[in-house]
C-alpha cells in the first residue's frame, strides 16, 4: 500500500534570498494594514492623498502619436530606444538647465528607461562592488526617502547608511556629517532634490559639495530629480547643471561620478506611459546598457515615439505647474498656522508635523475619509531609536484645485 505523501512546505528559508526579507516592510503594505480595518464614519467620498499619482490628464496628443505608431507594437523594443528620443532628452536637458551646447552627448550620456523606479533599483547592481574601501560597500540615502533606495542597497548586499533629512538641514542630508571612513566605503549616494516628501531643493553649491565628495571618494552620486518640473517660484537646480558649473577638477571632469534620473510621470502627468531617462557619467551609462540585455525593460517603440513628442512640448508643463501652484495657494490659505505647515518649494507633497503621524493618519481616515501616509513609514529609526518621520504625515496634492480645496478643508477641520 502506498504511503501518504508528506505535505510540501513552500516557505522554507533556504529557498529565498534572505537579504530581501526587510522588503516586506513596504510602506503601502503597512498603510493598508493600518487603515483597511477602519471604516470611515463620515458620509464624504474618500480622497486618496497618500500616493503621489497625478490625477490630471497627460497631453492629449499622446494617444494620437501612439495610434500613428501602432504598427510598431510587433517590434522588440531597442535597448536604447531611438536616436530621436535620446536627442529630445539631450535637447531638453540643455534647455532646462542652460547647459553648454554639446555638453550632453545623446549616444554616450543618456540611457532611456521605463520610468525611474527600475533604474534607481538596478543601478545598485551596476555600481556596487563586492567590497569597497576595505569593507562592505555602503549606500548613503536620506531618511525619510523613497523606499526604492533602501531596496536597492539590500539587493546588492550593501550596508544602508541613513542620513537625517530634517528641518535642521533644510530636509536634505548634510554631506559634512558623513565620516571619511564611511565615504571611503560608499558605492552610491542617493539624493532626491526636490526632496520627497518635504519639497525642498538643493542649490548649486549644495550639489557641488556632493559631486566633489563623490569624485574624491569614487562613488556614484545618484540624483533623483523626478519632481524638478513641479515648483512654486524658482526652478530647481540640477546635478548636471552643477557639473557644468564646477568644470574640470582634480578628481574628475564633465559628468564623472554623477547620474540623474527624470521621467514623464510627474512632469507630464503620465505615470502610465513609463517613460524616462538616466543621464550622466558615460562609464555608468555604458555599464547599465549592458545590464539592459539581461534584466531591464526597454520602452516599446510606440511609447518611445509618444514620449519623444512629450519631451519636446513645454505648453502642457506650464498648465500643470499652474494647477500645482493653485494647490499650494489653497494649502497655505487653509493650513497656515496648523501642524507646522510650510509651503513647499517644489514637488506636490505637504509634510505636516502632527505629533503622531500614525495616530493622525488613522484618525483622518476614520473622521474625514482622507487617506494620507505616516511619515514614519518613509524613514528609519536613527542610532538612538528615534524615527525622524514619526511626527509627520505626507499629503499628496495630486488632484485639481476643486478637489484639493474640498479635501484640504476636511483635513484642516479634522486637525
Amino acid at each position: 500500500m502506498d504511503r501518504p505523501r508528506p505535505m510540501l512546505r513552500f516557505c522554507q528559508a533556504p529557498m529565498f534570498n534572505d537579504r530581501l526579507d526587510p522588503l516586506a516592510d513596504y510602506p503601502f503594505r503597512k498603510l493598508a494594514a493600518l487603515l483597511d480595518p477602519i471604516q470611515p464614519v463620515c458620509n464624504d467620498a474618500p480622497v486618496m492623498l497618500s500616493v503621489g499619482e497625478p490625477q490630471n490628464q497627460p497631453p492629449a496628443f499622446i494617444k494620437d502619436v501612439l495610434s500613428e505608431n501602432a504598427h510598431l507594437w510587433n517590434k522588440y523594443p531597442p535597448a536604447l530606444a531611438t536616436p530621436a528620443y535620446r536627442q529630445a532628452v539631450a535637447d531638453w536637458l540643455t534647455m532646462r538647465y542652460k547647459l553648454p551646447a554639446g555638453f550632453v552627448d545623446p549616444d554616450r550620456n543618456i540611457v532611456p528607461v521605463p520610468g525611474t523606479r527600475e533604474p534607481l533599483f538596478m543601478l545598485a547592481l551596476v555600481a556596487i562592488p563586492q567590497s569597497k574601501g576595505g569593507g562592505r560597500p555602503v549606500v548613503l540615502m536620506p531618511s525619510p526617502s523613497y523606499h526604492v533606495y533602501r531596496g536597492a542597497a539590500m539587493a546588492a548586499n550593501a550596508e544602508s547608511v541613513y542620513l537625517p533629512a530634517t528641518a535642521e538641514s533644510n530636509f536634505l542630508p548634510d554631506p559634512a556629517t558623513v565620516s571619511k571612513a564611511v565615504l571611503d566605503r560608499t558605492a552610491i549616494c542617493y539624493l532626491c532634490t526636490p526632496s520627497n516628501p518635504q519639497g525642498t531643493m538643493g542649490d548649486l553649491a549644495y550639489l557641488k559639495s556632493w559631486i566633489k565628495l563623490a569624485r574624491e571618494h569614487d562613488f556614484v552620486l545618484a540624483v533623483d530629480e523626478c519632481y524638478a518640473e513641479i515648483y512654486d517660484v524658482q526652478p530647481p537646480s540640477g546635478a548636471l547643471e552643477a557639473c557644468a558649473a564646477l568644470g574640470d577638477g582634480p578628481y574628475g571632469t564633465a559628468m564623472d561620478n554623477v547620474v540623474v534620473f527624470h521621467s514623464l510621470s510627474k512632469r507630464s502627468s503620465a505615470p502610465g506611459l513609463r517613460a524616462g531617462f538616466m543621464a550622466g557619467d558615460a562609464r555608468v551609462m555604458a555599464r547599465y546598457a549592458e545590464l539592459i540585455g539581461y534584466a531591464c525593460t526597454p520602452m516599446p517603440l510606440p511609447i518611445v515615439a509618444a514620449a519623444t513628442a512629450v519631451w519636446r512640448d513645454e505648453a502642457h508643463v506650464a498648465v500643470n505647474q499652474k494647477m500645482y501652484r493653485g494647490n499650494f495657494d489653497i494649502a497655505t490659505r487653509l493650513l497656515d498656522g496648523k501642524a507646522g505647515y510650510f509651503r513647499p518649494q517644489a514637488g506636490f507633497f505637504l509634510w505636516l508635523d502632527v505629533g503622531d503621524g500614525e495616530a493622525t493618519c488613522a484618525r483622518l481616515w476614520k473622521e474625514a475619509a482622507i487617506r494620507t501616509i505616516p511619515g514614519a513609514y518613509m524613514a528609519v529609526p536613527d542610532a538612538k531609536g528615534v524615527n525622524p518621520g514619526a511626527p509627520y504625515i505626507r499629503v499628496a496634492l495630486v488632484y485639481d484645485n476643486d478637489v484639493t480645496e474640498e479635501a484640504l478643508g476636511r483635513l484642516a477641520r479634522a486637525l
